[in-house]
């Protein structure tokens, strides 16, 4: 696929993926969903030697400003439902990527922008940065999973006022909450989330695929979390990055991990 909304560079092998719509706040449209879902289900998985991913807005204004509202403004229900359920697909692909997707949040992420952040596994939020769920205002519910993850974030009454009123948080706040894991100056979000990557990168990789299996697991419906811890500790126990990190301990030394 030849991408037309995003940019991405692979530097270090960190590939910092760039919303780029800035005159339209990097709405996300159509076009944006199908070329996110190519990234997180095919083009992801093929980059060889890949640590993790960035996710970021273009310009200063807005990480994701939310949903291209013409693009939903005629659906019936049905349509609506059909919608909903693609963009919550997507965003399930990000959830579940094997390496860490950070979001460098660098202004408004509203809507559909706050649930894309939500749907990585941290945020780093600019000084600058807004969070906000306000599509009661257009008579409408965040469609992207955001009734849900807002809730495991934040909890279920801040998560209710938030969803009820549309009132948007700052950083600050949105780091008091739990939302955003970090608060920088504005302009660093994209360098403290390849920090933050190239720490994760040094752990065994293998054992960080299977950290976002298990936290994943415990919001899944359906799922034992504990079971799914179980199952996750056992494989990793037959991994030669097991054998390798406790050699390095028992040795003094730093591990050299391999990813198998």
């Amino acid at each position: 696929m030849q991408y037309e909304n995003l940019k991405i560079e692979i530097t270090d092998g960190i590939a910092v993926i760039t919303i780029s719509r800035e005159k339209a706040l990097n709405a996300l449209n159509s076009q944006t969903m199908l070329e996110l879902r190519y990234f997180f289900s095919e083009a992801g998985l093929k980059i060889p030697g890949l640590k993790g991913v960035v996710l970021t807005g273009a310009g200063e204004k807005a990480f994701v400003a939310g949903a291209d509202i013409t693009e939903f403004s005629g659906l019936d229900a049905a349509q609506g439902a059909a919608f909903a359920r693609r963009g919550q697909d997507i965003f399930f692909l990000i959830e579940h990527f094997h390496l860490p997707v950070v979001a460098a949040v660098n202004g408004f992420a509203l809507g559909g922008g706050c649930e894309l952040a939500m749907a990585c596994h941290l945020r780093v939020a600019g000084e600058k940065a807004r969070f906000g769920q306000p599509e009661v205002n257009l008579g409408l519910i965040p469609g992207y999973g955001g009734t849900q993850r807002l809730v495991q974030y934040i909890g279920k009454g801040k998560a209710l006022e938030l969803l009820m009123t549309a009132d948007m948080i700052g950083a600050e706040e949105a780091h008091r909450l739990g939302l955003a894991n970090c608060v920088v100056p504005a302009g660093e979000e994209v360098a403290k989330a390849k920090e933050i990557i190239e720490k994760t990168s040094a752990k065994a990789p293998v054992a960080i695929s299977k950290i976002i299996e298990c936290v994943n697991a415990c919001f899944e419906p359906g799922t034992d979390g504990f079971a799914k811890e179980v199952e996750a500790f056992g494989q990793c126990c037959n991994t030669e990055d097991f054998r390798e990190g406790a050699s390095a301990f028992v040795e003094k030394r730093k591990a050299n991990f391999q990813g198998r």
